[in-house]
C-alpha cells in the first residue's frame, strides 16, 4: 500500500510515518497543503491522510481541489474539530472518512486499511509498460526485452516518476521533492547529472526519450511499442 500523509505536526508526523512503515505501508510525508496537492497530482496513492489545519492550504481546501480535479483516490481527514457540522463539511467536501484527534493509532490503521480495500481507485500496477520498457515497482527492476537495465535506486525513482507522467512536463522542484525529499540539499545541477546518466543507460530502441523543457522541467515521451 502507498499512502500520502499531510501533517504539519512534526512529532506526530514522524511517529505516524514510523508506525505505518512498520506495517509495510510506503509513506510519503509532507507538512504543507500545497505540497500535498503536488504529490497527489504527480503520484498515485491508495489513501491520502490530510490534517485539517496546515500551512499553504488547509486539508479541506486540498480535498476540495483534488475532487474538482476528478481525483478518485481515498481521502481520510484528521482534525481536532469534533462538531457534527465540521464532520459534515469534511465529508461534503469529498473526504471518505474522518478521524478526530486525539485518536488511537490502531483505529487510524484500521480506517486506512478499510479505505484501501473498498476504494475503487487502483494504485498503479506493479508493472508499468512505457515505450519498450517494463518497470517493475515491486522488484525495482527495468526490462528491455529480456535484458535488465541496471539502475540505482535514485535512477529508478526518477524514471518511474517521469514514466507515470509520460507525455507531461514534470517540474524540476517536483522531481527534487519526490526523488530526493523536501529537506535534501540537492541542486538543479545534480538533477541534470542524473538525467544524463539515465539517458546513457537507456538502450537504443527503448522507445522512450527524456526531453529537457528549458526553465521548467523534464518530460518523458514514449513510442507505442507494446
Amino acid at each position: 500500500m502507498r499512502l500520502l500523509l499531510a501533517e504539519d505536526d512534526v512529532k506526530l508526523g514522524n511517529l505516524l510515518k514510523h508506525l505505518l512503515e512498520k506495517e509495510a505501508i510506503q509513506v510519503d510525508w509532507v507538512v504543507r497543503g500545497d505540497t500535498a496537492i503536488d504529490y497527489a497530482l504527480y503520484s498515485a496513492y491508495d489513501v491520502i491522510v490530510l490534517d485539517w489545519m496546515m500551512p499553504g492550504e488547509t486539508g479541506i481546501n486540498v480535498c476540495d481541489f483534488l475532487r474538482k480535479q476528478h481525483y478518485q483516490g481515498a481521502i481520510l481527514m484528521l482534525t481536532a474539530k469534533d462538531a457534527v457540522s465540521d464532520r459534515v463539511l469534511g465529508l461534503d467536501t469529498g473526504a471518505d472518512d474522518y478521524l478526530v484527534k486525539p485518536f488511537e493509532y490502531s483505529e487510524l490503521l484500521a480506517r486506512v486499511r478499510a479505505l484501501a480495500r473498498r476504494s475503487s481507485f487502483q494504485l498503479k500496477e506493479d508493472v508499468l509498460a512505457v515505450g519498450g520498457l517494463l518497470l517493475n515497482r515491486s522488484t525495482r527492476s527495468v526490462l528491455h526485452g529480456a535484458e535488465e537495465i541496471q539502475l540505482s535506486a535514485r535512477e529508478f525513482q526518477l524514471l518511474e516518476l517521469l514514466a507515470q507522467n509520460s507525455g507531461k512536463v514534470v517540474p524540476r522542484d517536483v522531481i527534487l521533492d519526490r526523488v530526493w525529499g523536501l529537506d535534501a540539499e540537492v541542486s538543479s545541477n545534480n538533477l541534470d547529472a542524473y538525467v544524463r546518466l539515465l539517458r546513457k543507460k537507456l538502450p537504443e530502441g527503448s522507445g522512450v526519450e527524456i526531453q529537457n523543457i528549458r526553465g521548467i522541467g523534464f518530460k518523458l515521451e514514449a513510442q507505442h511499442v507494446f
